[in-house]
C-alpha cells in the first residue's frame, strides 16, 4: 500500500503532463498538492519541515530560472550579434544535411557542455543554438533531450558517479558496504572509480545507437515524409559519431577515471567527426535531408523565441569570433570546476544562506557565482566587446530574455518543491522511509531475482522526479547495493545500473524538458514533448537491463539474453533494411 501511495505524485504527473496533455504550469501544482497531502496526512511530516522543503524548492527553481535566463541571453546575444548566421553558414560549408548538423551539435557538442557543466546545461545550450541554425524549436528540444543520457553519468567532473555514488554509498564509512566489497576506506576511491568504469561501459555498449535514434526520431516527426527510413539511411554516419565519442569516453573512465569521460569523449569526437564530415566520409547516399519549407511546419513546432540570425549592417564577425563565446562558455566551466584550481573555491565561497527555516533544522544555500547562469552571463558581456555590439542590439537581447524566463517560472516553482517534498519524506512521526524508498521497496520485493533487469528504471524514476541523475544516485545506490546483496549479485554492478538509469531518465525528467523548452520559447508543449522522448529512454533502460542481467548471471537462455538479443536483432534488421533502401536511391539520383 505505501508503494502504491508513493507512486501517487509520479502518476499524477504522468497522467496530467503526458497523457491528458496539460501544460506543466498547471500539471506540477496539481502534483505538488498530492505530494504535500501525502507527506502531511500519510508520512506524517511536521508541517514546518514541508514548509521548510517548499521553500528550499523555490530556491533551487530560481538558481535553474538563472541558467534559463543565461542560456536565452547568450542566444539572443549571439542573434543580434550575427554570430548564429555566421555559425550557421559554417556548418552549411561543411553539411547541409540536418541528421549530420545536429549530430554535431546535439551528440558531441552536447556531450562535452554535459561534461563540463551537468545539470541540464547541454539542453539550455544545443537546442537554442539548433533553433538559431533552423531547427523548429521542438525538434531541437527533443534531439537536445535524447543525449541527456549517454554523457550524464558522467556530467560536471563525474559528479553524478564522484558525489552521487559516493554519498549514496556512506562515503565509504558504512561497514557493511566496504565489508561485502572486501575493501578499506583507504581503497574507497578506486572502488567508486571501478564503478564508474561499469558505467561507462554500459554507457558504451547502449549509447552507441543513441545518434542513430535521435536522427531517426527528428526525421519520423519533423521531416517532410515523416519517416523513421531517411534517418537510420544515414546509419553509417551516426555510428561513427557514436564510436568517435563512447571509444574515448570508455577509455578515459577506465584510465584517468570518472571526472573526464564526457568531456574528452565530446571533444575527440568532435575533432574526428567535423574531420571526417568534412571529407565526405561515411555520409548518408540519400541526398542532404533538410526540413521541409517553414510554411509547411506544424504551429506547434515553433517556439515564442524570434531566432532571426541575420548580420546588422556594417559588422563583419569572422568564423572564430562567432564561435569564440560558446568556446568560451566551455572553457570558463572546466576552469570553475576542477579543483587544482582556486576558481572553484573563491566562486563557491559566495553564498546565500537561509538557516533553520521554520524552525525545521533545515538550511537552505545557494552560490549564486558557481551557476552556470554566471558563466552565461560573463561570456554575453565578452561578446559584446568581441563582437562590437551596439547598445540597442544589447539591451533588446537583455529584454526578451527575461520575457521568455518569465514564462517558465510558473511550472518550475511548482515542480521542483514537488520534488523535494518527494525526496524528503523520511523521518515523519509515521516511521517510513522516503516515498522513493518505499516504490522501490515494493517494485524489488514483486521482481525477486530479475531486479537487474528493473535496477535502471529505479534510476530513471528517480531522475524522472528529482530532475538529476546525482540526486537519484544519492537516493538509491544504497538500496541498490542491498537489493545485489540479497539476490546474490555483485552488488557493484546493480550500482552501475542505477547510474545508467539514472542518467537515461534526464530525457523526460520534467526539469529538463520545462527548463530546454523555455530556451527556445516552446512552453506549455512539455506532455508532447516527453511522449516522443519516452520510446529512446524505454529502449536505454531496457537495454541497460539486459545487458546487465547477461553479465551478472551469464550467457544462458533468459530474459537477460532474450532481451539483449532482441534488441541487437532488430537494430540489425532495420540498418540492413535502410541500407537497401538507401542503395536504391542512390542509384536513382545517379
Amino acid at each position: 500500500m505505501l508503494a502504491w501511495l508513493a507512486l501517487l505524485p509520479v502518476l499524477t504527473v504522468f497522467l496530467f503532463l503526458v497523457v491528458l496533455k496539460w501544460p506543466a504550469k498547471y500539471a506540477m501544482p496539481l502534483a505538488l498538492v498530492v505530494t504535500a497531502g501525502l507527506s502531511l496526512g500519510v508520512w506524517k511530516i511536521p508541517g514546518n519541515v514541508v514548509a521548510a522543503e517548499v521553500v528550499d524548492g523555490v530556491v533551487t527553481a530560481l538558481s535553474l530560472l538563472y541558467i534559463i535566463f543565461g542560456a536565452i541571453l547568450l542566444l539572443n546575444t549571439l542573434t543580434e550579434s550575427g554570430a548564429i548566421h555566421k555559425i550557421r553558414q559554417g556548418l552549411s560549408e561543411i553539411t547541409v544535411d540536418r541528421r549530420i548538423q545536429v549530430i554535431i551539435i546535439a551528440w558531441l557538442f552536447g556531450s562535452f557542455i554535459e561534461g563540463s557543466a551537468g545539470f541540464g546545461t547541454p539542453a539550455a545550450v544545443a537546442a537554442p543554438l539548433l533553433v538559431g541554425l533552423g531547427f523548429p524549436a521542438m525538434a531541437a528540444v527533443i534531439c537536445a533531450l535524447i543525449i541527456q543520457s549517454t554523457p550524464v553519468s558522467f556530467g560536471a567532473l563525474g559528479t553524478p558517479v564522484l558525489v552521487g555514488i559516493h554519498t549514496g554509498l556512506g562515503g565509504g564509512k558504512l561497514a557493511e558496504v566496504t565489508q561485502t566489497v572486501g575493501i578499506s576506506a583507504g581503497e574507497w576511491g578506486a572502488f567508486i572509480a571501478s564503478i564508474g568504469a561499469k558505467v561507462a561501459l554500459l554507457h558504451a555498449i547502449v549509447g552507441t545507437m543513441i545518434p542513430l535514434i535521435m536522427i531517426s526520431v527528428m526525421t519520423r516527426f519533423f521531416g517532410k515524409n515523416r519517416t523513421f527510413r531517411e534517418g537510420l539511411q544515414a546509419w553509417k554516419f551516426a555510428l561513427f559519431a557514436a564510436l568517435a565519442m563512447t571509444v574515448p569516453y570508455y577509455a578515459v573512465a577506465v584510465i584517468l577515471g570518472p571526472e573526464f569521460p564526457s568531456l574528452f569523449g565530446g571533444l575527440i569526437g568532435l575533432l574526428l567527426v567535423v574531420s571526417a564530415a568534412k571529407k565526405g566520409w561515411f555520409l548518408p547516399k540519400d541526398g542532404e535531408w533538410n526540413f521541409d519549407k517553414r510554411e509547411n511546419w506544424d504551429a506547434d513546432w515553433n517556439g515564442q523565441v524570434d531566432v532571426r540570425g541575420q548580420i546588422r549592417e556594417g559588422t563583419n564577425i569572422s568564423m572564430i569570433q562567432a564561435w569564440t563565446p560558446y568556446l568560451l562558455v566551455g572553457l570558463f566551466l572546466v576552469l570553475s570546476r576542477v579543483t587544482f584550481l582556486p576558481i572553484k573555491a573563491w566562486m563557491t565561497g559566495v553564498t546565500i544562506t537561509g538557516k533553520d527555516l521554520f524552525g525545521s533544522g533545515m538550511d537552505v544555500s545557494v552560490a549564486p557565482l558557481y551557476l552556470p547562469g554566471t558563466i552565461f552571463i560573463l561570456v554575453v558581456f565578452c561578446t559584446y566587446f568581441l563582437h562590437r555590439m551596439n547598445g540597442g542590439a544589447f539591451k533588446k537581447a537583455w529584454g526578451n530574455a527575461f520575457q521568455t524566463t518569465v514564462v517558465a517560472s510558473v511550472a518550475l516553482l511548482s515542480a521542483v518543491p514537488m520534488v523535494k517534498l518527494f525526496i524528503g519524506s523520511q523521518d515523519g512521526a509515521a516511521g517510513y522511509e522516503s516515498m522513493p524508498i518505499e516504490l522501490a521497496e515494493g517494485v524489488a520485493a514483486l521482481t525477486g531475482s530479475a531486479w537487474p533487469i528493473f535496477a535502471p528504471v529505479i534510476g530513471a524514476l528517480g531522475a524522472f522526479v528529482a530532475g538529476s541523475n546525482t540526486i537519484s544516485n544519492m537516493m538509491f545506490s544504497l538500496f541498490q547495493f542491498g537489493v545485489g546483496e540479497r539476490i546474490g549479485v555483485d552488488p557493484s554492478w546493480v550500482v552501475a545500473l542505477q547510474a545508467v538509469g539514472g542518467a537515461a531518465g534526464n530525457m523526460i525528467c520534467v526539469h529538463n524538458v520545462v527548463a530546454a523548452s523555455a530556451t527556445v520559447g516552446l512552453v506549455n508543449r512539455e506532455g508532447p514533448l516527453i511522449r516522443k522522448v519516452l520510446l529512446p529512454m524505454t529502449y536505454y533502460t531496457l537495454f541497460a537491463g539486459g545487458i546487465g542481467y547477461v553479465i551478472l548471471n551469464g550467457w544462458d537462455l533468459n530474459i537477460g539474453t532474450i532481451i539483449v538479443l532482441a534488441v541487437v536483432i532488430a537494430w540489425v534488421y532495420v540498418i540492413v533494411r535502410s541500407n537497401k533502401e538507401s542503395v536504391a536511391v542512390s542509384s536513382k539520383l545517379n
